[in-house]
């Protein structure tokens, strides 16, 4: 596929589906189904799992034929598909010819330039000097030697070094190969982008420069994701898929979620009205179906009965989880302690003697760039890395680990239910069975042998089982991915009814701003903390990099010991003292929060107008002198690194 370069000035769509089924066997995938797509829509195709947003992808790319209906292309209108199969991609190329491969014609007039030079050394001729020269003119006109730098510029912001570009794409994991496909891709500039989980194998760094790409992209994109950040940065149409039909919604994201409600309350009204009119003829047909007198109006009525377009009922797509996760033992104030922890691979240093503290009731997202080691804390935490240093769970500490490799420990001749029943966690089997449901395994799904899942419905299986282990403590790695939206949200619910502690590992920002109590990331080697939410995080990193260059602050350590300083400086002494005690004073107005919160969730304070207005008097000046507080240790944190930056 070539660069960019159709004119559409006159296309008003790039694609029109027109009245589309798609059967697969017996069962409707589609039925009658349309949407029309202009060049710069920027549309955000989401559904539950199994509805076929990736069998759209695949119909409108032309891999799948449709049953019924038609599929209208734009004249000239190229077609950039980001599918999981070009993982298996292979070759010996390094990463950056492979995405240069995107500037096809360029590339092969590059060649062409080189050979005729090599000519010219041989045997210098007038007419070889004019077919350079034509070779040159063309090859400036295709801005070919800038390619190389769009090349780079896109590889690296998606999250590749620049040691990195030479090296072959064989030497990759399937992520990351991922990742130089997408590049490839974004570089080839097709009319009309179709990305299908694109943010799968990308890390934070990497998502945000995506959603900068693509906002300012001149084609049209249709993106499957299941991260609700993303589409609200990135998508301005939303089409869902449901009930065999593609419905738009002129917004993004979180504008659907307020549409949809409104229109499912203006359609179940609608449904609510019919049906009692259609019970009410009903009725009528059967008290006086007998009566010749009545037998013209008995007619009439079963005809519009007939005649009548039925409203569909509103489908309810979001379900609460309804079980407290519970567990026997409560942990001590301190749930893991990290001690001067150092940790290499090789010659390459991961941890270099750093220092945390995971406390009880702490609910930690570990985030930032892939290669910085948070899949490897998450383990050292676990027990599971050597190390030097000390990594030790304190009392009381009931451990429960949730990663891929989780997977193997599957048994892979039992049923889905059987080995949730072996978790030991005392639920019933409605009770497990109501779990499974949530992450997608309904009716007869139980009953499936684990040895027949895919790789996603493992995953879940292993979610599910850390979810009702009965630990206190948690470590979860990635436990969004292979999930849908309505999943996700039934794991934010379920997080946030758990009454112990987790560290997590997620990209996914929307679930980390749901769960999160406190920020983690890695820099220099060394454990970083924020004692906040995402939200907070996000606004605290911002107004850092607001900051001159030369007066940047250094990032918080959670290092237990800081640098090692002069015993006489009184400055640095106070400064210590006082963030000490504003961080006791934060954790202090935080209990207090929670318990505030749970007066005012209490329904029987509704009743008692006084209580209420106290109770939320109290939360209101509880919130205002937390963010006072939150203001106060940013400012002490930054004169006590602006004091090191000073002294060194």
């Amino acid at each position: 596929m070539g660069p960019y370069q159709s004119d559409h000035s006159n296309c008003v769509y790039v694609i029109a589906i027109n009245n589309l089924s798609y059967f697969i066997g017996d069962r409707v995938l589609y039925d009658n189904a349309s949407l029309h797509i202009k060049r710069r829509d920027k549309i955000g195709l989401i559904g539950l799992n199994g509805t076929g947003k990736s069998t759209l992808l695949r119909l409108i790319n032309g891999d799948y034929q449709a049953s019924a209906g038609s599929i209208s292309k734009g004249a000239q209108c190229t077609i950039g598909f980001l599918d999981q199969d070009l993982v298996s991609y292979n070759t010996t190329e390094s990463i950056l010819q492979v995405a240069m491969q995107a500037f096809e014609e360029a590339c092969e007039l590059q060649k062409q330039i080189e050979a005729t030079l090599k000519d010219l050394e041989e045997n210098y001729q007038d007419k070889t000097v004019e077919k350079l020269s034509v070779l040159q003119e063309n090859f400036d006109r295709l801005d070919g030697y800038s390619i190389q730098a769009k090349a780079e510029e896109v590889l690296e912001g998606i999250g590749f070094k620049t040691a990195d570009l030479s090296k072959p794409l064989k030497k990759f994991s399937g992520g990351w190969r991922m990742r130089v496909m997408l590049a490839k891709l974004l570089l080839e500039k097709p009319d009309l982008l179709l990305l299908d989980e694109p943010t799968n194998h990308l890390d934070l760094p990497s998502i945000k420069w995506v959603e900068q790409y693509l906002k300012t992209y001149e084609g049209a994109v249709i993106v499957v994701s299941h991260d609700r950040r993303f589409l609200d940065q990135v998508a301005q149409i939303i089409v869902e898929v449901t009930q065999q039909k593609l419905i738009s919604y002129s917004g993004n994201y979180s504008f659907y979620l307020e549409e949809k409600a409104l229109r499912s309350e203006i359609q179940n009204n609608a449904f609510q009205n019919q049906q009692q009119k259609i019970k009410q003829t009903e009725q009528f047909i059967s008290r006086f179906r007998a009566k010749s007198t009545k037998a013209r109006q008995v007619q009439s009525r079963i005809k519009s009965l007939e005649r009548m377009d039925r409203i569909e009922d509103t489908i309810e797509s979001m379900s609460l989880v309804n079980f407290k996760f519970s567990f026997q033992q409560k942990s001590g104030r301190v749930v893991c302690d990290l001690n001067e922890v150092s940790k290499s691979y090789g010659d390459i240093n991961i941890f270099n003697k750093t220092s945390g503290i995971v406390e009880r009731g702490d609910k930690i997202a570990l985030i930032g760039a892939n290669g910085k080691g948070k899949s490897t804390l998450l383990r050292i935490i676990a027990g599971h890395e050597h190390i030097s240093g000390e990594s030790k769970l304190g009392y009381n500490v009931n451990l429960s680990f949730y990663a891929q490799h989780q997977l193997e420990a599957l048994h892979l001749n039992h049923e889905v239910l059987e080995e949730l029943k072996l978790c030991g966690s005392g639920k019933t089997e409605l009770e497990l069975r109501n779990l499974l449901g949530c992450f997608l395994f309904s009716d007869d799904d139980v009953f499936k042998k684990i040895k027949v899942l895919s790789g996603g419905e493992k995953s879940r299986v292993a979610l599910a089982k850390t979810l009702i282990s009965e630990s206190n403590f948690l470590l979860l790695d990635e436990p969004t991915n292979h999930l849908d939206m309505l999943s996700v949200q039934i794991l934010i619910q379920a997080l946030d009814q758990f009454q112990g502690t987790f560290v997590l590992v997620s990209h996914d920002r929307h679930f980390i701003s749901q769960v999160a109590n406190k920020i983690w990331y890695i820099e220099g080697q060394q454990l970083k903390s924020y004692p906040g939410t995402y939200q907070e995080y996000e606004y605290w990193r911002s107004q850092q990099n607001q900051a001159p260059t030369n007066n940047q602050p250094k990032p918080v350590s959670t290092k237990k010991k800081r640098i090692k300083r002069d015993q006489g400086d009184k400055q640095w002494k106070k400064l210590q003292k006082d963030l000490k005690q504003t961080e006791e004073l934060i954790e202090k107005m935080e209990i207090q929060k929670q318990k505030l919160l749970g007066q005012l969730s209490n329904p029987e304070i509704t009743v008692h107008l006084d209580a209420l207005n106290e109770a939320s008097e109290a939360f209101q000046a509880n919130e205002s002198a937390l963010e006072k507080l939150h203001s106060d240790w940013e400012q002490l944190v930054l004169k006590l690194d602006s004091l090191e930056a000073n002294r060194s």
